[in-house]
Parts: C-alpha cells; sequence; structure tokens
C-alpha cells in the first residue's frame, strides 16, 4: 500500500527563541496524548528572530545584555523577564541559563536542521540544538560545535560540512523564512496544523490538544478514512469464526 498518509504539522521556531523550545515540549505533551499521533507528521521550519547578528559570534555580550540594549529595557527589568521564563521552562523540565546563552546568529544552525531533515532527523536536530543553547550555552553558529552536535544525532562531520557550505540548505532556510512572512507568521513558535489551523506561541498542552484534535478529525474525513459507531451483533469473520 506504500507510505501511509500523514496530516502534517508544520512549526516555525528560531533555536534561540525560549519560547520555541517550551513550545516544542508543550506540543509534544499534547502529541502524546494524542491517540493517533503515529498519523501524524512533524515538520520543522526555519525562521530568523535576528538575521543581523554578526558572525562569528561576540562571546564577550550575553542575552541580557543583547536584551537591555535591544528592547531598551533596565538591566534589572530583564533579569526579572527573565528568571520569569526559566522558571516557565524548569516547570516542565527543561534547564535554561540565559544569563550565560551567548547572542548568536542562528543562520548555520537552521542549515543544519535543513540537512537533518532530510535525513529525517529534523525533531532531533532541533531538540539537540535547543539543548546545546540554551541549556549548555554553546556557540551554535560556531561549525565546530554544530560538527559536534551533527554527531550526537548521527551525521558525520562530511555532512555537517555539507550543511553549511552547500548553497541548496541556504535557500531551504530563506525558502522557509520567506513562506513565513508569506501567511503571516510574525513570531514564533508558529504551529500549523493541516494548513487550516494555527497556534501561535508557547501554548498549554490543552490547546495543542484541542487543535490537534479538531484538525486531524477534518483530515481524516478528506482523506477517505471513516470511523463507525458499530452496533455488534452475530456475525462470521475471514479467521473462521462464527458467533
Amino acid at each position: 500500500m506504500g507510505n501511509q498518509a500523514k496530516m502534517k504539522i508544520e512549526i516555525w521556531s528560531d533555536v534561540m527563541c525560549p519560547f520555541c523550545y517550551i513550545g516544542k515540549r508543550n506540543h509534544e505533551s499534547a502529541l502524546n496524548q494524542f491517540a493517533d499521533n503515529k498519523q501524524v507528521e512533524v515538520i520543522w521550519k526555519s525562521f530568523q528572530l535576528d538575521p543581523t547578528i554578526p558572525q562569528p559570534t561576540d562571546t564577550s555580550q550575553n542575552t541580557l545584555q543583547y536584551l537591555t540594549d535591544r528592547k531598551g529595557m533596565s538591566f534589572s527589568q530583564v533579569e526579572s523577564m527573565t528568571e520569569g521564563i526559566t522558571q516557565t521552562a524548569k516547570n516542565i523540565g527543561l534547564e535554561y541559563h540565559l544569563d550565560k546563552t551567548l547572542v548568536t546568529n542562528t543562520f548555520n544552525a537552521h542549515k543544519l536542521i535543513q540537512f537533518a531533515k532530510t535525513k529525517g532527523l529534523g525533531d532531533l536536530a532541533e531538540e539537540k540544538l535547543f539543548y546545546a543553547y540554551f541549556t549548555e550555552a554553546k556557540d551554535i553558529a560556531d561549525p565546530k560545535i554544530l560538527e559536534e552536535i551533527g554527531g550526537k544525532i548521527g551525521l558525520s562531520a562530511e555532512e555537517v560540512k555539507e550543511s553549511l557550505t552547500d548553497e541548496l540548505y541556504t535557500q531551504l532556510v530563506e525558502k522557509d523564512i520567506e513562506e513565513a512572512q508569506n501567511i503571516g507568521v510574525t513570531g514564533v513558535p508558529f504551529f500549523v496544523f493541516n494548513r487550516k489551523y494555527a497556534i501561535s506561541g508557547a501554548q498549554p498542552p490543552e490547546a495543542f490538544l484541542e487543535t490537534l484534535k479538531k484538525s486531524f478529525s477534518e483530515w481524516e474525513k478528506e482523506n477517505g478514512k471513516v470511523k463507525l459507531t458499530i452496533s455488534d451483533g452475530q456475525a462470521c469473520t475471514p479467521e473462521g469464526n462464527c458467533d
């Protein structure tokens, strides 16, 4: 019968976005509660919150200082804001060190994700990059760090180098970003269910589950799968059982 059709969930995300990692966990929690999750395909899409960040990374500036400068807030206000985000992450089992994370241009990381997607490793690449950035405070623009992360998901050093140097992966990142603009994505995470429903932000698992059920129910009808409510009576089966 070939590959079974699956409903697509597309997630626009940036690896330096703290709510994207939180959103990933909450969405995973919803998927784990969803009975038909084997018929769902998650596709990660690239998005850059700040493409103007220079490369290589300025390791003398941390995220708190960057946010202070960018948002025009006081350092203590930024500290308070990031403490709240860190606590939200902790509540779902994630460990953030936002006082140590680096201000990183994520384009290289997105190229690695695009390559990983061709190997069926997109979700794992996202996970390892989020962990490296928020928990380990690593420079995920550095090719050596990306080679290390690639190794953890089963990619060779040559494959990581290919992801960073082949123009194809640059084009795939740019295509995702352009697509985000076309459908009106202004912030991430942004979840699109079956190209019909969208959830913006790191909402609770219940919100994801509700949209998941609604979109999947419609997808099933469109794809010809019928669920019947059956009143059982005496019948024979192909195995020869008659009762």
